[in-house]
């Protein structure tokens, strides 16, 4: 291995980037959960067409679904020119297509006012969503990953995805606000529309604090000697060619993470709303509280990985989703707030323990040319597989079996294929981002 080190200064302190990073993720972030919680309290009854128990809401969750298939068509194009253009500038655009997209939700008409063009309309713009989160992470978790020091690399990359608890927080505050002060048939007509309008106002904020970054140094490098040798192929080309051991690695690592985390913030609205036949604040305002608890637990989890490494971090966080989904079925099933607030609160602490580390995990993953497309492949990829299916797979399980640990065998599975994705490729905590 090259003995050169990683530049350790950056035009912009590691701290601001951080804040940039982590606001634009959380602002997009926003945009994408108050989706998936609006589909499974209010979508299934306004934009399709009434029919059995769980059916509306079946189709709610397909059209969610959606917006994960559009997510690695979004990772390739935005990491073949966040790989040639920089980080920054694409950064930028997915957080414009983000907010715009996510206003246009909040003025959709409903099925009874234009029938089926209801759920096409909103089906068009999940793909939008989803698009644009497709390139939204690589870069966000890039930026910070390239600018920090090495040593602490775990610790600032899990900053960025703190943005998903804080994003959830914001998506579930505003709606179990709103679900708490207005009438059900007052939110259903107009009250759920007042979150995705808000989205404008922070996009604006976002906006505001990333376009005051620089561009990542180690990219900056990299073009430098990239402009002095003959063309390559494709980023997304050579990635498949060259890193498909790394992508296969990404999207296993992902399948616990990604499906953990729908089931205990998403599928839990409609466990508990269809299922267990509670009021829709009483899921909501569970995972409000455990998305605060997340927030904190994932920059210490991600620090941890800068000590021990981060596969025994990972690990630790696969496993514990696998055993810990049943007992989460089970304290959920006694109806009781306070122990529905705990199962999920340790199961997003579990979780966080792969998504902590996660990011500088991947960014290690791939060499600094096609790292933007490398890290966007692996994780998109995954996310149509595991977290744009999950929630469409558990009520679907629910539904055949009427037991809510059909749900835990899903996940137990899912965690196994982490396990043994993480175990088979090798500790990356010390590798050199500039000699890759």
């Amino acid at each position: 291995m090259a003995t050169s080190t990683e530049p350790t200064k950056a035009k912009t302190p590691i701290g601001r980037v951080v804040g940039a990073s982590l606001v634009g993720t959380t602002v997009e972030w926003y945009d994408f959960f108050l989706y998936g919680v609006a589909a499974s309290v209010v979508f299934g009854d306004l934009f399709f067409p009434k029919g059995e128990e769980l059916t509306g809401t079946l189709l709610s969750f397909a059209t969610f679904a959606v917006g994960f298939f559009a997510r690695p068509v979004g990772g390739v194009v935005f990491g073949h020119f966040g790989d040639k253009l920089g980080r920054k500038n694409l950064l930028v655009l997915s957080l414009v297509m983000m907010g715009l997209a996510t206003f246009a939700i909040g003025l959709l008409p409903t099925y009874a006012q234009v029938g089926a063009l209801a759920p096409i309309l909103l089906t068009v713009l999940r793909l939008i969503q989803g698009f644009a989160l497709g390139g939204e992470w690589g870069g966000a978790v890039l930026i910070v990953s390239e600018h920090g020091s090495p040593e602490r690399r775990g610790f600032w990359s899990s900053w960025p995805q703190a943005g998903a608890p804080a994003g959830q927080l914001l998506a579930n505050g505003v709606l179990a606000g709103l679900a708490a002060f207005q009438s059900d048939a007052a939110f259903d007509k107009w009250g759920w529309r007042i979150p995705f309008l808000l989205s404008a106002v922070l996009v604006l904020v976002g906006l505001w604090v990333r376009l005051r970054i620089e561009e990542s140094p180690l990219f900056q490098e990299a073009r430098a000697k990239k402009e002095q040798e003959p063309a390559g192929k494709l980023p997304f080309v050579e990635v498949i060619t060259k890193y498909p051991r790394e992508v296969l690695t990404a999207m296993g690592a992902r399948m616990a993470e990604n499906v953990s985390y729908y089931i205990f913030t998403i599928v839990i609205a409609t466990y508990a709303k269809e299922h267990l036949k509670l009021d829709k604040s009483f899921a909501l305002n569970a995972v409000l509280i455990a998305a605060a608890v997340h927030f904190c637990a994932i920059p210490l989890w991600g620090a941890l990985s800068d000590r021990i490494g981060r596969k025994p971090v990972y690990l630790l966080g696969a496993v514990g989703v696998g055993v810990w989904g049943f007992v989460f079925i089970a304290m959920v099933n006694t109806k009781s707030f306070g122990l529905a607030v705990l199962a999920v609160t340790i199961g997003l602490i579990l979780h966080g323990a792969m998504y902590g580390p996660q990011a500088s995990f991947f960014t290690e993953l791939f060499g600094t040319r096609v790292r933007y497309s490398g890290v966007s492949v692996g994780y998109q990829l995954a996310s149509v597989i595991a977290g744009g299916l999950a929630p469409f797979i558990a009520v679907a399980l629910l539904k055949a079996y009427d037991s809510g640990f059909a749900i835990s065998v899903y996940v137990a599975v899912c965690s196994l294929i982490s396990i043994i994705a993480v175990v088979s490729y090798g500790e990356t905590r010390k590798r050199n981002l500039a000699d890759l």
